[in-house]
């Protein structure tokens, strides 16, 4: 058995207030995080929780993913970013034409995210979480997939998504061009290898697809082990338990 996204992490100065805020947009409960920070659990088949940690790292650039968020009607959409507007978000642009019918906000630590607007056929199946949206190339993609056990639901153009059999958002690379690293990614996802696994067996297997140890300076301490994927996206890989 393949690990599976345990959590999508952010790095926040303020991390109760981070928290706050997506629990108010998302309407997910607050829980504890036997990894630290704060927990946020899901509401519906989302399959992941959201964890927001403690983190001194300035944000540089716009991040390399973000959450596209569903609308059942344009009042629904209406109302979400109003609701995320009263919890301390922001409009911003990010280069989105007039015409487009997303809306495009930041949270209160400057996390791009987007509402999209209904009638949207590509996330018409999905949940409220519609899509992770990142900037990647169709090989972190092909990595994700094989990594995670995740079939490919969308490959074309360079462009690819993923989804779990299960259900809940879809992942997606927009393919080529791949804007530059700079620095450590605000975002990153936490896998949870089957319990009773064999973590370092994990870690090979990881490895073999493309992934590389990360150089974070924690090494394998707080029960995880720090990786990057082909793309140098960091990710943590969590002591079975």
């Amino acid at each position: 058995m393949t690990s599976q996204v345990f959590a999508v992490c952010f790095g926040a100065s303020q991390p109760l207030r981070l928290a706050q805020f997506w629990s108010g947009v998302l309407g997910w409960e607050p829980a504890d995080d036997p990894h630290g920070g704060i927990a946020l659990l899901p509401s519906d088949d989302t399959g992941f929780r959201i964890r927001v940690v403690p983190s001194q790292k300035q944000k540089v650039g716009q991040n390399r993913m973000h959450f596209d968020l569903t609308s059942a009607s344009l009042e629904d959409q209406q109302q979400t970013v109003a609701r995320a507007l009263a919890l301390g978000g922001r409009h911003i642009d990010v280069g989105q034409r007039p015409e487009d019918g997303h809306v495009v906000l930041a949270d209160p630590e400057g996390n791009e995210f987007c509402v999209i607007e209904p009638g949207n056929e590509f996330l018409a199946d999905c949940g409220f979480i519609g899509a992770l949206a990142c900037d990647g190339s169709q090989a972190v993609g092909y990595f994700w997939s094989e990594a995670l056990g995740w079939p490919l639901v969308w490959d074309q153009d360079q462009e690819t998504a993923i989804r779990s059999p299960h259900g809940g958002p879809k992942f997606t690379w927009g393919g080529p061009p791949v804007a530059p690293k700079k620095g450590e990614n605000r975002l990153h996802f936490d896998l949870a290898p089957p319990a009773h696994a064999d973590l370092q067996a994990e870690v090979e297997r990881l490895l073999s697809l493309g992934a590389t140890r990360s150089d974070t300076g924690q090494g394998e301490a707080g029960g995880r082990v720090a990786m990057a994927d082909p793309d140098g996206n960091e990710f943590c890989v969590l002591t079975p338990r």
